[in-house]
C-alpha cells in the first residue's frame, strides 16, 4: 500500500462529449500517480456517458462511473456531492469536463498540503484559457485568474471571503484549481444543492473560507476553457449573470450568504460590511442608480479635463485607483441611505 495520500479527482459532466476525453487524459498525464477518478454523470444524453463508462471499464482500478438515480439531472452541486460521498481519498480535487489539469498539478499541490497540515485548501492562478481554439487572436486573450492577495501566502479565515465580496482584484478560485482536505469538505457540509449551477462554487468557497485557512500559491496548475457552451457563458448570454451589473442570480447568492452568516453566528464586522455593501445596490436601487448617474457624469467631466492638463503617468495612476475610490463612495452612500 502506498504511503502517499490518495487524491480523489471528481469530474462532473453533462453532455460533454466534445471535451471530456481531454479532461480525463489530463488526469492520466499527472506526474503524481496515486489517484482515483470519479466520473459523475449528471443525466447526459450524448456520447459522454459512453466515453465515461468506457474509461471505467478499461481502468477499473483507477476510474469509477457514477450517476444519479434513474439517470436524473440534479445539477452541479448535487453531482459534486455524489462524487465526494463515494470518494476514498484523503484529498479531493475537482475538474469540470471542459477544463484540464497541467501535469504537475497534483504532485505540487499534494506536497504543499503535506508540508502544512494546518492548510485546508490550496489554489493558484488558474489560466483563463481562450487559446485552445488555436486562433491567433485568442492567444492574446489568455490570462491568469486574479488572486487578490500576496501569492505563496497562508490566508486565515475569513479574509478571503471578505475580499471576494469586495470584488477588488480577488476572484473566487476556479474549482479545477483547488486541492482540499476531504475532512474539511465534510465538516462544512459539502456543496449547497439549491445552487444547481450558477454560484454553486461561490457558496461552497464562502463556507470553506469562512472557517478554514487557505494557501494561495503563485503557480498555475490548470486551464479553465472559455467557450460558448460553458455554464458561465450561457448565464451571461441569457442575462442571468454579469460580472459587474446587478443580476437575480447574484442577489440569490447574497441573500443565501446573509442567512448563512446569521445561522453560523458570524461576528466578523469586515465580512458583514462587505456583504452589506454588495447588497446595497439591490436594496436601495433608486439611490444606487442616482449615484451611478451622478458619479459617472462627474467622472466623465473630470477625465476630459485631466486629459488636457495632467501628464500621462499621473493619469495612469488615477485610473488604477478609480475602482477603489468608487467602492468607498458606494459605502458612504449606503451609510447615508440607512
Amino acid at each position: 500500500m502506498s504511503s502517499k495520500p490518495l487524491v480523489s479527482g471528481i469530474i462532473i459532466f453533462l453532455n460533454a462529449e466534445k471535451f471530456i476525453q481531454e479532461a480525463i487524459e489530463s488526469v492520466f498525464a499527472q506526474t503524481y500517480d496515486y489517484w482515483e477518478l470519479l466520473l459523475v454523470d449528471d443525466g447526459s444524453t450524448d456520447c459522454s456517458t459512453v466515453i465515461a463508462q468506457r474509461y471505467a471499464t478499461q481502468y477499473p482500478e483507477k476510474v469509477r462511473y457514477l450517476e444519479h438515480d434513474d439517470h436524473q439531472n440534479r445539477g452541479m452541486s448535487a453531482s459534486r456531492n455524489l462524487g465526494i460521498s463515494n470518494a476514498k481519498g484523503e484529498y479531493i480535487a475537482f475538474l469540470d469536463a471542459d477544463d484540464i489539469w497541467l501535469p504537475p498539478k497534483l504532485e505540487q499541490q499534494v506536497a504543499i498540503l503535506d508540508s502544512q497540515p494546518e492548510v485546508a485548501m490550496i489554489y493558484g492562478s488558474t489560466q483563463m484559457w481562450y487559446s485552445w481554439t488555436g486562433k491567433p487572436e485568442d492567444i492574446q486573450r489568455d490570462r491568469g485568474r486574479k488572486l487578490g492577495v500576496q501569492p505563496d501566502t497562508l490566508v486565515q479565515p475569513p479574509q478571503l471571503l471578505t475580499l471576494f465580496l469586495q470584488g477588488e482584484g480577488a476572484e473566487t478560485p476556479a474549482t479545477c484549481g483547488v486541492l482540499i482536505r476531504r475532512e474539511v469538505i465534510e465538516d462544512i457540509g459539502g456543496f449547497v444543492e439549491t445552487f444547481r449551477g450558477l454560484h454553486e462554487d461561490q457558496a461552497f468557497f464562502a463556507k470553506l473560507c469562512l472557517k478554514a485557512p487557505v494557501f494561495v500559491e503563485s503557480g498555475c496548475w490548470d486551464r479553465y476553457r472559455q467557450h460558448p457552451g460553458s455554464s458561465c457563458y450561457v448565464a451571461i448570454e441569457t442575462g442571468k449573470f454579469h460580472s459587474t451589473l446587478m443580476s437575480s442570480a447574484q442577489l440569490t447568492f447574497l441573500n443565501w450568504l446573509e442567512e448563512y452568516l446569521s445561522e453560523q453566528e458570524v461576528k466578523d464586522t469586515e465580512v458583514w460590511e462587505a456583504l452589506q455593501q454588495a447588497l446595497w445596490p439591490y436594496r436601495q436601487p433608486i439611490l444606487y442608480r442616482l449615484y451611478q448617474m451622478k458619479f459617472f457624469y462627474l467622472l466623465y467631466r473630470v477625465k476630459t479635463l485631466l486629459k488636457l492638463i495632467v501628464p500621462v503617468p499621473v493619469r495612469l495612476w488615477l485610473k488604477a485607483n478609480t475602482k477603489r475610490a468608487n467602492s468607498k463612495v458606494i459605502n458612504i452612500a449606503r451609510q447615508w441611505s440607512w
